[in-house]
């Protein structure tokens, strides 16, 4: 029988080299995964710029945080609902991009490689988490006396 000599360099540099392929999967794998729970959209891996880690968006009544992953830490870009001033989803053959736009006059935010179903959900959410947020700060206003006098 052929035994395993493991102190061959070949043989050495073989396991090594597999096990920092398999590290380098595992963390490509880790950081494509949703970053939060909820409404998390991913752009797909076969969009430009987001091969190893896609772009995500997650979208709360209270929020919209734009997250990319790097190799080491992540980028984020959050965005009261209050302050999106706009959300225009552009499509394509095979993609979609979001761009939401703030009213502070800041660049907007760009969401690129997203399916077209994806995108429209994401557009959907943010209109109708802005209009509940808006309908919510109307009757959080306290009612004005009808007879109160001026002086």
């Amino acid at each position: 029988m052929n035994q395993l000599n493991f102190q061959s360099p070949w043989l050495i540099a073989t396991l090594v080299v597999a096990a920092v392929a398999v590290t380098l999967l595992l963390v490509v794998w880790r950081k494509g995964r949703p970053f939060a729970p909820g409404h998390v959209f991913r752009a797909s891996r076969l969009s430009a710029g987001n091969h190893l880690f896609p772009t995500q968006v997650q979208i709360t009544p209270t929020a919209i945080v734009h997250h990319t992953p790097h190799w080491f830490g992540r980028s984020e870009h959050s965005i009261h609902v209050a302050h999106v001033a706009s959300v225009r989803v552009d499509t394509g053959i095979v993609f979609s991009d979001a761009y939401i736009e703030t009213s502070g006059g800041a660049s907007p935010v760009k969401c690129h490689g997203h399916r077209k179903r994806d995108a429209l959900e994401m557009q959907r959410l943010i209109e109708q988490f802005q209009s509940r947020y808006y309908q919510q700060s109307e009757t959080a206003k306290p009612p004005v006396a009808q007879n109160e006098t001026r002086r």
